[in-house]
């Protein structure tokens, strides 16, 4: 029989923990706006790139585009998002904040920050610098994936 795995040794463990985490604490924060973190990343990208497609938007926010739009669906629902048939292709759809959505945004930016704060608030500032540091280069070495 295998010796068992010490599963607060293993990253992924750790790491799914700690979105876990992460979920909880932006929930507790930010439940009054009704938002999601992936709506909130969905609403920032957004800001940044006005009439972006669908599956450009997904591929900038590292989520799956077929259940992107159901989120982008509750975000419309909510008049925080427009999307309009592209001209040149009527079958794909351009995505835009609304003037509610950018309010919306602006709303919770404070909240979020608090939430990235909490998150880290275990850690000394440099071991904050140095987790942020080394998930970045966790997530690009695994970008192409």
């Amino acid at each position: 029989m295998n010796p068992s795995i010490d599963l607060q040794a293993t990253p992924g463990h750790l790491i799914r923990r700690a979105q876990q985490i992460a979920v909880a604490l932006f929930a507790e924060q930010l439940g009054h706006f009704d938002i999601t973190p992936v709506q909130f990343a969905t609403l920032n990208a957004l800001l940044l790139s006005q009439g972006i497609d669908q599956v450009s938007l997904a591929k900038h926010v590292a989520f799956d585009a077929a259940t992107l739009g159901s989120v982008i669906g509750r975000l419309e629902a909510k008049g925080w998002v427009a999307r309009v048939a592209d001209p040149l292709d009527r079958r794909r759809k351009l995505l835009s904040l609304t003037c509610l959505g950018v309010q919306a945004l602006k709303a919770v930016q404070a909240d979020v920050a608090r939430v990235q704060e909490k998150i880290l608030a275990p850690l000394t500032p440099s071991e904050q610098s140095q987790l942020v540091r080394l998930l970045a280069r966790l997530v690009q070495g695994h970008q192409a994936a």
